[in-house]
């Protein structure tokens, strides 16, 4: 299948990980994605400690279904070949500081000027206004300020940064939204767009809930743990063998189904746990009876026999039994791709696994290939985007403006 974005063209100046994750799920749905990367590459390709024939794990995670030109920016040759491309483009992202495009003559106006109906995201750490414009962000930054990381860990210890980079992979996600809202704006008004995301906007949005409950009730929530401020039986128990169950009995019916399961039939009747609000009110009496309960059995044990009753519950997995799930191998979460190697490692085959694409769409298949060796597709690039003939080429390659990987990098 050609993909719901076949038509599609995105310019991608990203880096490191917000980014090239929106970019990357564009070209999971069939856009035809340039990565423009600096001479000296994407700064991710050399994040230890993995690495496959030269590209970190961290990169091939999140460069997939993608070409990679080198053009160097600073040179005015550079910016030439990017502003023709920009011309053949429907998308462009940057996740650059504020300004950096412009200094480098390639902001939104000068590209738009060119190509009226791109649209343009960009993506940064505070956004392309207001006081904090101008910070530096990682993910760390703004879990920390948004209050997310005063949320993540026990009551009673320190915040603490959550395992998965929610910072920059809910700006990759929100950016994406934005250019398919843009791209139907276009098909409907003919013009382009300009997508303004920041990272600290999207965390903000996330609070979801929280940020309600505060803003209605004027509670500050504080460390979350294993287990949730308004139900308590929405919460992690520990078992006989010292894996955790997560159990989500917020319904009656379920709530009844739990005690039956733990043999805790009484607790039913009692007066304290008669509904959710008392047993939220009472959860400092009910939490203790359902630890002492859960060390009865082995994790899998109970969460086979809470399934059968109707219960919400799992078993907390480590990231290897979770990737080796039947259930997330049957939906295709984790993807192999294959290339041939490059340079002095031809011989060797680039294999790596990654996590997959989520999004099904009936009919159409995900593609998942090989991220590009740093410039591999320079010349195809330059040939089939934008019509110049071998001589030329061979100049700008000569002279440095753009860059191409070692031989035998392209047959992959």
């Amino acid at each position: 299948m050609a993909g719901l974005l076949a038509d599609i063209r995105v310019l991608d100046f990203t880096q490191f990980l917000s980014g090239p994750y929106c970019t990357q799920i564009l070209g999971d749905l069939g856009a035809e994605v340039i990565k423009i990367e600096p001479p000296e590459g994407d700064s991710s390709r050399s994040v230890p400690p993995h690495f496959v024939a030269g590209d970190s794990a961290y990169f091939l995670a999140i460069n997939r279904n993608k070409r990679s030109i080198v053009v160097d920016l600073r040179r005015p040759e550079g910016r030439d070949i990017a502003i023709a491309l920009a011309r053949r483009a429907d998308i462009v992202v940057e996740n650059f500081r504020p300004g950096v495009m412009d200094r480098l003559g390639l902001g939104y106006d000068v590209l738009s000027a060119q190509n009226p109906a791109l649209v343009w995201c960009s993506i940064s750490g505070f956004g392309q206004d207001g006081p904090y414009r101008d910070r530096p962000a990682y993910d760390m930054i703004v879990q920390a300020m948004s209050g997310g990381m005063s949320m993540t860990g026990l009551p009673g210890g320190p915040p603490v940064r959550m395992g998965v980079p929610v910072g920059d992979l809910g700006a990759g996600l929100y950016a994406a939204i934005g250019i398919l809202a843009a791209l139907q704006r276009r098909v409907r008004e003919g013009k382009g767009s300009v997508v303004d995301v920041s990272m600290l906007d999207c965390q903000i949005a996330m609070l979801c809930y929280q940020a309600s409950y505060h803003l209605q009730g004027g509670v500050v929530p504080g460390p979350q743990g294993r287990g949730h401020d308004s139900i308590p039986t929405y919460r992690c128990f520990t078992a006989r063998d010292g894996r955790d169950v997560a159990l989500t009995a917020n319904t009656e019916r379920m709530w009844r189904g739990l005690c039956a399961v733990l043999d805790r039939a009484a607790l039913i009747d009692d007066p304290r746990f008669a509904s959710m609000a008392e047993r939220n009110r009472h959860r400092a009496d009910l939490v203790p009876l359902l630890e002492d309960a859960f060390r009865a059995r082995d994790a899998d044990d109970w969460t086979q026999r809470l399934l059968a009753a109707g219960v919400a519950a799992a078993t907390v997995n480590t990231v290897d039994r979770a990737l080796a799930d039947p259930q997330v191998r049957h939906r295709g979460m984790v993807r192999e791709m294959r290339g041939s190697g490059i340079g002095h490692a031809a011989a060797e085959a680039r294999r790596a696994s990654v996590a997959g694409n989520p999004i099904k769409v009936a009919g159409e298949e995900s593609p998942a290939r090989y991220p590009a060796p740093l410039g591999a597709d320079a010349r195809a690039v330059l040939a089939d985007v934008l019509g110049l003939d071998e001589v030329r080429i061979a100049a700008l390659l000569r002279d440095g403006v753009v860059a191409e990987a070692p031989s035998g990098a392209q047959a992959r």
